[in-house]
């Protein structure tokens, strides 16, 4: 090609293309396989979507979507173009995280439940940085890994379940085996209280404060129980939320007893701020496993974070 044709191309108009946002909006609403999970994740409403949709139609010319009983299902054509799309918006997505991200190859963006992040990776980042002065971190919190896009962080910790669907795009490996999980309570509340006598004692005499949460309440008081072989009936007190890191400050302040895996809050046990309210413990179902996005190498900020993190 010679240079005068090069520069003919290149003056050329990229068309026809379809609004962003509507192309945004068929990407969610085809990979959930719904229009109303795709408005909650989004933050529209499902009639917005639903616009959004039908103007990617009419600029195609063609249906993208049929409605079914279970909600709404791909097209053939709609499955080719979800495929192009999908992996064009990743690109995008991918390469506009690489430009805005700071240029110094020492920055680390870290993301994790809030309540690991709180509770356990704040806990080790001054020993973190002791090894590893330069670093220049940053934390990112969400409840969901499968709502991570692997372009937003360069590593990730989070407790997953043997057998449950995995994030996409990710290498996963266990930080923690499976660990003990405990009862927990402060020492003001065994001062306030009286002491805990058996697992019975904490079902009629204490509060058990318990997760609301179905989608994450991996480990019930209910589950608990039964894995220490110690009958269960409906306790006489509880205090209930849907987060679990407002539990476990609940605990902190005295409010009740709470489930802890003991590893993740070691620093409170040695520090006195938990106290194990029973003796009897029972292995976790899942553990702590590092998430690093499969599609790029790894930063020189995130070998360091690997190399610190595993021989910890």
């Amino acid at each position: 090609m010679s240079a005068i044709t090069l520069c003919t191309a290149m003056s050329q108009r990229i068309s026809p293309l379809p609004p962003l946002n509507c192309l945004q909006a068929f990407e969610a609403a085809a990979r959930r396989r719904s229009f109303t999970q795709a408005a909650a994740e989004l933050n529209l409403t499902q009639s917005a979507i639903s616009r959004q949709v039908k103007r990617l139609e009419e600029c195609l010319g063609r249906p993208l979507f049929m409605r079914d009983a279970l909600g709404v299902v791909l097209t053939p054509a709609g499955e080719r173009y979800f495929e192009l799309v999908q992996r064009l918006l990743r690109e995008l997505a991918c390469g506009t995280a690489e430009l805005t991200r700071r240029q110094s190859s020492l920055q680390l963006t870290l993301a994790s439940s809030p309540t690991v992040a709180s509770m356990w990776l704040t806990r080790q980042l001054p020993e973190l940085k002791q090894v590893y002065p330069q670093l220049d971190i940053r934390i990112l919190t969400a409840e969901d890994p499968r709502r991570l896009d692997p372009s937003e962080f360069d590593l990730a910790l989070y407790y997953l379940l043997p057998g449950e669907r995995e994030p996409e795009g990710v290498h996963i490996r266990p930080v923690f085996g499976p660990e003990p999980v405990i009862a927990l309570c402060s020492a003001s509340y065994l001062q306030q209280q009286g002491p805990i006598t058996g697992p019975s004692s904490i079902l009629e005499q204490h509060t058990l404060l318990e997760l609301e949460d179905h989608y994450h309440d991996w480990l019930t008081w209910r589950d608990w129980f039964a894995g220490i072989e110690q009958p269960w009936h409906t306790p006489a007190h509880t205090l209930k939320a849907n987060s679990y890191l407002l539990l476990m400050q609940a605990a902190l302040a005295g409010q009740g007893i709470t489930l802890g895996w003991e590893r993740l809050l070691q620093p409170y046990l040695q520090e006195g701020a938990l106290v194990q309210a029973l003796p009897q413990s029972m292995l976790s179902q899942g553990f702590l496993c590092l998430l690093e996005p499969s599609h790029r190498h790894a930063s020189v900020a995130a070998r360091q974070f690997m190399q610190w993190l595993l021989k910890e």
